[in-house]
């Protein structure tokens, strides 16, 4: 299956700095305490890096805007449940293996996040760019959910929402805040 996340070439990678990823640099506040949330929630659950389910956790946890975009219902609330599940036995194999679909460039890695998670704070940035605007959390859900390699991916697919049909959705209205 092929990626949608934008690989960027290794010169752009290090000219744009990829210790940007590390700290949730360029990302704005709001976006910072979804980035702390993440990381706190990948420490408590002894998990090596914060990954794609982690962002995902921290911006249903504390973004308006993308909890909208997906909705109230059973299925929101089934999503809520595999997340916080992740700790007691969902995400238990996830510990022992590092989130990459392979596709990652090593320039786009950054220390404590998983490759897929790094290119996906990445393109966040550049989503937001290509609106003209601040990083939003939808920039990130639609970051995380572009490689369906993602364990966001596989989360929103067992709580039965559609990644291709949300990102879809997402890119459609990239230029719109009002998305």
């Amino acid at each position: 299956m092929q990626h949608r996340i934008p690989r960027p070439s290794a010169g752009k990678a290090q000219e744009q700095g990829i210790h940007r990823a590390e700290h949730g640099a360029g990302l704005g506040a709001e976006l910072a305490v979804v980035v702390s949330g993440a990381r706190r929630r990948a420490v408590r659950d002894a998990d090596r890096q914060i990954d794609t389910a982690h962002l995902l956790h921290s911006l249903l946890e504390s973004d308006a805007e993308v909890c909208a975009v997906l909705g109230e219902g059973p299925r929101t609330a089934r999503l809520l449940g595999y997340l916080v599940q992740r700790s007691i036995g969902y995400g238990l194999r996830w510990q022992s293996a590092v989130e990459d679909s392979g596709s990652v460039p090593v320039m786009v890695r950054a220390a404590g996040f998983s490759p897929l998670a790094a290119a996906g704070l990445e393109y966040a940035r550049e989503r937001a760019a290509r609106h003209g605007g601040p990083v939003r959390g939808v920039d990130l859900l639609a970051a995380i959910i572009a490689d369906p390699q993602a364990r966001a991916v596989e989360v929103l697919e067992h709580a039965a929402i559609d990644s291709r049909d949300l990102f879809a959705r997402l890119e459609a209205g990239a230029g719109d805040p009002a998305h």
